[in-house]
């Protein structure tokens, strides 16, 4: 059998960093999706709420890519509490032709974190106005952070605004932001004004009660939902998605069942049977993006297993050409 390579964290984030070309890869995922031959099976969900936490298994076969991905990814909500990342995780790698297994990604979940980061610019890129400047992020995790870095790289953002149920880490997360971005970053406890005053607005929480009200949107926003990946998670009221121009789930089948449409189907906003472009048939070009800059356009990612492929193989490229990682005989 073939060596098997093992990547450890620390070398994963020396080799795949969140940059433009990370937001390439996500965004060429997310296009060759909308082609018709990707093999992306449902997402295997485990919930433990016992320790309100939950493991998701995601995978796709991308037709044109030597391997394949299968990751698991826990989130255990309550583990900042004993000094833990609420998420972590790996993936698998197998090669597309035999089926072999071809290397251990030991990622702790940053693989995930910089896709998801990186799939919140691929919407931004085709569905916030040009000329957006300012933002609004909702959350102050991981994620969080990360999402305003990837904003940056596709639109020239001057400053942004925090809000956190938890106002210190939302003001630990403004300090820090301000610093690592050069830009204006500041924490606010009125989520309503935050909101409104946004030109994109990024959502990264597991909330399971709808923090943005419709009322609050204003013309010429753009939203992007990422927190809800559960079928118990909503961050946007339904109002929200009624008032929307546009709305671009990542999959619809997901994001009906797991994304913020599942309570916007719930609430009548759309009929069940309502078709929308999804955001593969987007950045393909297939399906327009955001038209006239009072546009409201709403993005629903709820996290696709083309963008664990797309991740995992460019990590692995990268770490052949670098010599990087540890081999093993099975």
């Amino acid at each position: 059998m073939p060596d098997i390579k093992i990547l450890t964290e620390g070398e994963l984030r020396d080799l795949v960093p969140l940059d433009i070309a990370a937001v390439t890869c996500i965004e060429q995922g997310f296009t060759t999706l909308s082609g018709g031959k990707v093999v992306m099976p449902p997402i295997m969900s485990l919930p433990i709420h016992e320790h309100n936490g939950e493991v998701c298994v995601k995978s796709a076969y991308v037709p044109g890519i030597d391997s394949f991905a299968i990751k698991m990814s826990p989130g255990f909500f309550d583990n900042p509490k004993l000094g833990l990342p609420s998420t972590s995780g790996l993936l698998v790698l197998f090669s597309s032709t035999t089926g072999v297994l071809e290397a251990l990604l030991l990622d702790n979940g940053y693989l995930t974190d910089v896709r998801t980061a990186a799939a919140g610019a691929v919407a931004a890129r085709h569905l916030a106005r040009k000329d957006a400047t300012r933002a609004c992020i909702i959350g102050a995790g991981v994620q969080a952070r990360l999402q305003l870095k990837a904003l940056t790289l596709v639109r020239k953002m001057t400053s942004a605004v925090i809000w956190a149920r938890d106002s210190a880490k939302a003001e630990a997360a403004a300090v820090d932001l301000r610093y690592e971005l050069g830009i204006d970053v500041s924490a606010s406890a009125d989520i309503a004004t935050a909101v409104a005053l946004a030109d994109i607005v990024v959502t990264t929480t597991p909330s399971s009660t709808p923090l943005i009200q419709g009322d609050w949107v204003q013309p010429g926003q753009t939203i992007i939902a990422m927190g809800s990946d559960q079928e118990h998670k909503v961050e946007l009221h339904p109002d929200c998605l009624a008032r929307a121009t546009l709305y671009v789930p990542d999959s619809q089948s997901q994001c009906a069942l797991k994304g913020e449409l599942r309570s916007a189907l719930e609430a009548g906003v759309f009929p069940a049977a309502r078709q929308f472009a999804d955001l593969g048939d987007v950045t393909s070009g297939k399906a327009p993006g955001r038209q006239l800059d009072s546009d409201i356009t709403i993005a629903d990612l709820t996290g696709t297993g083309v963008q664990d492929t797309a991740i995992a193989t460019l990590a692995r490229q990268r770490a052949e050409a670098a010599g990087r990682g540890t081999s093993f005989t099975s």
